[in-house]
Protein backbone atom coordinates (compact mmCIF):
# COMPACT_ATOMS: atom_id res chain seq x y z
CA UNK A 1 0.00 0.00 0.00
CA UNK A 2 1.49 3.33 -1.06
CA UNK A 3 1.36 6.02 1.59
CA UNK A 4 1.98 9.73 1.69
CA UNK A 5 1.89 9.96 5.48
CA UNK A 6 5.27 11.33 6.55
CA UNK A 7 4.93 10.05 10.10
CA UNK A 8 4.71 6.49 8.82
CA UNK A 9 7.58 6.96 6.39
CA UNK A 10 9.71 8.24 9.30
CA UNK A 11 9.61 4.68 10.70
CA UNK A 12 12.34 2.16 9.85
CA UNK A 13 11.30 0.40 6.59
CA UNK A 14 11.13 -3.07 8.15
CA UNK A 15 8.95 -1.82 11.00
CA UNK A 16 6.61 0.00 8.64
CA UNK A 17 6.30 -3.12 6.49
CA UNK A 18 5.31 -5.08 9.59
CA UNK A 19 2.72 -2.50 10.71
CA UNK A 20 1.24 -2.22 7.23
CA UNK A 21 -0.15 -5.75 7.54
CA UNK A 22 -2.60 -4.44 10.17
CA UNK A 23 -3.59 -1.28 8.31
CA UNK A 24 -6.33 -0.55 5.82
CA UNK A 25 -6.74 2.39 3.50
CA UNK A 26 -10.11 4.14 3.72
CA UNK A 27 -11.94 7.17 2.37
CA UNK A 28 -13.03 9.85 4.86
CA UNK A 29 -15.94 12.15 4.05
CA UNK A 30 -16.30 15.87 4.68
CA UNK A 31 -17.74 16.57 8.13
CA UNK A 32 -17.11 13.02 9.37
CA UNK A 33 -16.35 12.97 13.10
CA UNK A 34 -13.64 10.48 14.06
CA UNK A 35 -13.68 11.04 17.82
CA UNK A 36 -15.97 12.98 20.15
CA UNK A 37 -15.06 14.30 23.63
CA UNK A 38 -14.84 11.49 26.18
CA UNK A 39 -15.05 8.64 23.67
CA UNK A 40 -12.71 5.69 23.97
CA UNK A 41 -10.23 5.58 21.11
CA UNK A 42 -10.69 2.28 19.32
CA UNK A 43 -8.91 3.16 16.07
CA UNK A 44 -6.13 5.48 15.00
CA UNK A 45 -5.87 7.26 11.65
CA UNK A 46 -2.93 8.38 9.52
CA UNK A 47 -4.14 10.90 6.90
CA UNK A 48 -2.87 10.57 3.35
CA UNK A 49 -4.83 13.10 1.30
CA UNK A 50 -7.36 14.40 3.85
CA UNK A 51 -7.22 17.13 6.50
CA UNK A 52 -8.64 16.75 9.99
CA UNK A 53 -9.26 19.55 12.46
CA UNK A 54 -8.87 19.19 16.20
CA UNK A 55 -11.60 21.46 17.56
CA UNK A 56 -12.93 22.62 20.89
CA UNK A 57 -16.56 23.71 21.29
CA UNK A 58 -17.44 26.05 24.13
CA UNK A 59 -20.69 26.04 26.12
CA UNK A 60 -22.09 28.87 23.99
CA UNK A 61 -21.58 26.78 20.83
CA UNK A 62 -18.53 28.64 19.54
CA UNK A 63 -15.97 26.35 17.92
CA UNK A 64 -12.27 27.00 17.46
CA UNK A 65 -9.48 24.91 16.02
CA UNK A 66 -6.82 23.79 18.50
CA UNK A 67 -4.73 21.98 15.89
CA UNK A 68 -4.79 20.35 12.50
CA UNK A 69 -3.84 16.83 11.41
CA UNK A 70 -2.71 15.94 7.91
CA UNK A 71 -0.16 13.87 6.06
CA UNK A 72 2.58 14.41 8.64
CA UNK A 73 0.51 13.42 11.68
CA UNK A 74 -2.00 10.96 13.14
CA UNK A 75 -5.30 10.98 15.01
CA UNK A 76 -5.43 9.10 18.32
CA UNK A 77 -2.18 9.71 20.20
CA UNK A 78 -4.10 9.36 23.50
CA UNK A 79 -4.29 5.63 22.76
CA UNK A 80 -0.63 5.15 23.61
CA UNK A 81 -0.04 8.05 26.03
CA UNK A 82 -1.60 6.48 29.13
CA UNK A 83 -5.27 7.15 28.43
CA UNK A 84 -7.74 5.66 25.99
CA UNK A 85 -10.23 8.53 25.91
CA UNK A 86 -10.23 11.83 24.07
CA UNK A 87 -10.30 14.95 26.20
CA UNK A 88 -12.53 17.92 25.39
CA UNK A 89 -11.47 17.83 21.74
CA UNK A 90 -13.29 16.63 18.66
CA UNK A 91 -11.70 15.36 15.45
CA UNK A 92 -13.60 16.34 12.33
CA UNK A 93 -12.73 15.87 8.66
CA UNK A 94 -12.55 19.26 6.97
CA UNK A 95 -11.05 18.13 3.64
CA UNK A 96 -12.16 14.66 2.47
CA UNK A 97 -9.70 12.12 1.20
CA UNK A 98 -7.76 8.96 1.96
CA UNK A 99 -6.36 7.82 5.30
CA UNK A 100 -4.83 4.70 6.78
CA UNK A 101 -6.68 3.16 9.74
CA UNK A 102 -5.37 0.77 12.40
CA UNK A 103 -6.77 -0.71 15.61
CA UNK A 104 -5.53 1.26 18.59
CA UNK A 105 -4.74 -1.87 20.62
CA UNK A 106 -2.38 -3.13 17.93
CA UNK A 107 -0.50 0.16 17.78
CA UNK A 108 -0.32 0.29 21.59
CA UNK A 109 1.19 -3.20 21.67
CA UNK A 110 3.86 -2.20 19.18
CA UNK A 111 4.47 1.03 21.09
CA UNK A 112 5.06 -0.94 24.30
CA UNK A 113 7.35 -3.53 22.73
CA UNK A 114 9.19 -1.75 19.91
CA UNK A 115 11.67 0.99 20.78
CA UNK A 116 11.95 2.26 17.20
CA UNK A 117 8.22 2.91 17.01
CA UNK A 118 8.19 4.41 20.49
CA UNK A 119 10.99 6.81 19.61
CA UNK A 120 9.19 8.11 16.51
CA UNK A 121 5.83 8.45 18.26
CA UNK A 122 7.32 10.30 21.23
CA UNK A 123 9.14 12.70 18.91
CA UNK A 124 5.89 13.23 17.04
CA UNK A 125 4.06 13.92 20.30
CA UNK A 126 6.67 16.53 21.15
CA UNK A 127 6.22 18.19 17.75
CA UNK A 128 2.43 18.07 18.07
CA UNK A 129 2.58 19.65 21.53
CA UNK A 130 4.75 22.40 20.06
CA UNK A 131 2.08 23.00 17.42
CA UNK A 132 -0.68 23.31 20.05
CA UNK A 133 1.43 25.61 22.22
CA UNK A 134 2.31 27.83 19.27
CA UNK A 135 -1.37 28.02 18.32
CA UNK A 136 -2.18 29.51 21.71
CA UNK A 137 0.35 32.30 21.25
CA UNK A 138 -0.62 32.82 17.61
CA UNK A 139 -4.34 33.18 18.34
CA UNK A 140 -3.59 35.70 21.07
CA UNK A 141 -0.90 37.85 19.47
CA UNK A 142 -1.22 37.83 15.69
CA UNK A 143 -3.62 39.44 13.23
CA UNK A 144 -6.32 37.59 11.32
CA UNK A 145 -4.40 38.11 8.10
CA UNK A 146 -1.24 36.57 9.55
CA UNK A 147 -3.17 33.66 11.01
CA UNK A 148 -5.07 32.96 7.79
CA UNK A 149 -1.85 33.03 5.77
CA UNK A 150 -0.29 30.59 8.23
CA UNK A 151 -3.35 28.30 8.16
CA UNK A 152 -3.37 28.19 4.35
CA UNK A 153 0.35 27.39 4.24
CA UNK A 154 0.10 24.62 6.81
CA UNK A 155 -2.93 23.09 5.11
CA UNK A 156 -1.19 23.26 1.75
CA UNK A 157 1.82 21.45 3.21
CA UNK A 158 -0.30 18.68 4.70
CA UNK A 159 -2.28 18.16 1.50
CA UNK A 160 0.65 18.76 -0.86
CA UNK A 161 -1.66 21.02 -2.84
CA UNK A 162 -2.07 24.75 -3.32
CA UNK A 163 -5.82 24.37 -3.88
CA UNK A 164 -8.14 23.99 -0.88
CA UNK A 165 -11.86 23.27 -1.05
CA UNK A 166 -13.61 24.65 2.04
CA UNK A 167 -16.22 27.22 2.96
CA UNK A 168 -15.62 30.60 4.58
CA UNK A 169 -17.99 29.53 7.33
CA UNK A 170 -15.85 26.55 8.20
CA UNK A 171 -12.67 28.63 8.06
CA UNK A 172 -14.26 31.16 10.41
CA UNK A 173 -14.83 28.36 12.95
CA UNK A 174 -11.25 27.20 12.60
CA UNK A 175 -9.80 30.66 13.19
CA UNK A 176 -12.40 31.66 15.79
CA UNK A 177 -13.56 34.80 13.99
CA UNK A 178 -16.69 36.06 12.23
CA UNK A 179 -17.42 34.88 8.71
CA UNK A 180 -17.37 38.49 7.54
CA UNK A 181 -13.80 38.79 8.81
CA UNK A 182 -12.79 35.76 6.75
CA UNK A 183 -14.31 37.24 3.58
CA UNK A 184 -12.65 40.60 4.20
CA UNK A 185 -9.25 39.04 4.89
CA UNK A 186 -9.44 36.68 1.92
CA UNK A 187 -10.35 39.63 -0.31
CA UNK A 188 -7.34 41.54 0.97
CA UNK A 189 -4.99 38.62 0.30
CA UNK A 190 -6.46 38.29 -3.19
CA UNK A 191 -5.97 42.00 -3.86
CA UNK A 192 -2.30 41.53 -2.97
CA UNK A 193 -2.07 38.74 -5.54
CA UNK A 194 -1.37 36.02 -2.99
CA UNK A 195 -4.49 33.88 -3.43
CA UNK A 196 -7.59 33.39 -5.56
CA UNK A 197 -10.75 32.62 -3.70
CA UNK A 198 -14.38 31.83 -4.36
CA UNK A 199 -17.23 30.64 -2.18
CA UNK A 200 -15.80 27.18 -1.46
CA UNK A 201 -12.28 27.31 -2.83
CA UNK A 202 -8.99 29.04 -2.03
CA UNK A 203 -5.93 28.69 -4.25
CA UNK A 204 -2.45 29.92 -3.38
CA UNK A 205 -0.95 31.99 -6.20
CA UNK A 206 2.14 33.48 -4.57
CA UNK A 207 3.48 31.14 -1.91
CA UNK A 208 6.53 33.23 -1.07
CA UNK A 209 4.33 36.28 -0.59
CA UNK A 210 1.99 34.28 1.61
CA UNK A 211 4.94 33.15 3.74
CA UNK A 212 6.04 36.78 4.10
CA UNK A 213 2.52 37.74 5.15
CA UNK A 214 2.25 34.88 7.65
CA UNK A 215 3.46 35.22 11.22
CA UNK A 216 6.62 33.57 12.52
CA UNK A 217 4.58 30.60 13.81
CA UNK A 218 4.52 28.87 10.43
CA UNK A 219 8.30 28.64 10.21
CA UNK A 220 8.73 27.79 13.88
CA UNK A 221 6.47 24.74 13.72
CA UNK A 222 7.75 23.54 10.35
CA UNK A 223 11.32 23.65 11.66
CA UNK A 224 10.32 21.73 14.78
CA UNK A 225 8.69 18.95 12.76
CA UNK A 226 11.70 18.79 10.44
CA UNK A 227 14.13 18.75 13.37
CA UNK A 228 12.39 15.99 15.29
CA UNK A 229 11.24 13.76 12.45
CA UNK A 230 13.43 14.74 9.50
CA UNK A 231 10.42 15.69 7.41
CA UNK A 232 11.21 17.15 4.01
CA UNK A 233 8.15 18.70 2.45
CA UNK A 234 8.26 19.10 -1.30
CA UNK A 235 7.24 22.66 -1.92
Amino acid sequence: MTTENLLLTALPPDLYKQLKKNMEQIELSYGEILNRPGETIEEVYFPLTCLISVTITMMDGMTVEAGVVGSREMVGINAFMGGRETTQTEYIVQVPGKAVRMEADLLLHEFDTNKSLRDVMLKYTQAYMAQISQNVACNRLHTIEQRMARWLLESSDRLNSDQLFLSHEFLSHMLGVRRASISETASHLQDKGLIQYSRNQIKTIDRQGLEETSCECYGVIKQEYDRLLNFKLEK
